[in-house]
């Protein structure tokens, strides 16, 4: 399952190479709103999820933030600075308590040195988090509000299967704030939509959390808004 996630997922490395570098990390805890590293510090170290959610987003003057992405469970961050040199290019915090695995900039260099195959499956892997994020962008400007949120509800469902073993209902964490920044739409118009499924039996919202009760209802509604 680990070999089939590292082809679709951002941020999930092969088996080889994750165990490798995971024999390199340190552990870190985290409280929730707690933050890993702000946008503009050295890239140090690479990092990977062990318990919990962690937010990236970026900050603009005015003071408005824009969520990038959500990190969960098994998903490693933080390689393009790491490999560019250049200085971090958005904040890491936790949104609950978390675990994250800190593995030092040299212990990487060291280990893609002497395994160039390595190399290969970092750049594999900010392959898909490019792709993700033109996706995204395409989302935005062609398809409805309630389409981008049903695909991104099952994108979460997804990770949370795929990290916790098949089981249902999912219960995610989920912030109706921190779905509004992300998907570029007002909080009211997120909240409106969540009440309206779960009123047909989709989902049921609870504070900060929500449990996925009918996949496939949400899977029609991103297909009835694609048509």
């Amino acid at each position: 399952m680990h070999e089939d996630r590292a082809q679709h997922e951002p941020g999930v490395l092969n088996p080889e190479l994750d165990a490798a570098l995971r024999q390199h990390a340190r552990r870190r805890l985290l409280g929730r709103g707690e933050q890993l590293y702000a946008f503009g510090s050295v890239p140090d170290a690479l990092f990977c999820v062990e318990e919990g959610v962690l937010r990236l987003s970026v900050t603009s003057p005015e003071g408005r933030e824009s969520v990038l992405s959500m990190v969960t469970q098994n998903q490693w961050f933080g390689e393009a600075s790491l490999f560019s040199g250049e200085p971090r290019g958005n904040d890491a915090m936790a949104i609950v308590a978390s675990a994250v695995l800190i593995v030092p900039a040299a212990a990487v260099h060291q280990l893609v040195d002497h395994r160039p195959d390595f190399l290969l499956q970092f750049l594999a892997m900010m392959g898909r988090r490019y792709r993700m994020i033109l996706s995204r962008m395409d989302d935005t400007v062609l398809r409805p509000l309630p389409a981008r949120l049903a695909r991104e509800v099952l994108q979460a469902h997804g990770r949370e299967l795929a990290a916790a073993g098949p089981h249902h209902p999912v219960t995610l964490r989920f912030s109706q704030e921190e779905m509004s920044q992300m998907l570029g739409a007002s909080r009211q118009s997120i909240n409106r939509l969540l009440k309206q499924w779960e009123r047909g039996g989709a989902i049921e919202v609870a504070y900060r959390s929500l449990t996925v009760l009918d996949p496939e209802a949400l899977r029609l509604l991103t297909e009835r808004d694609e048509g």
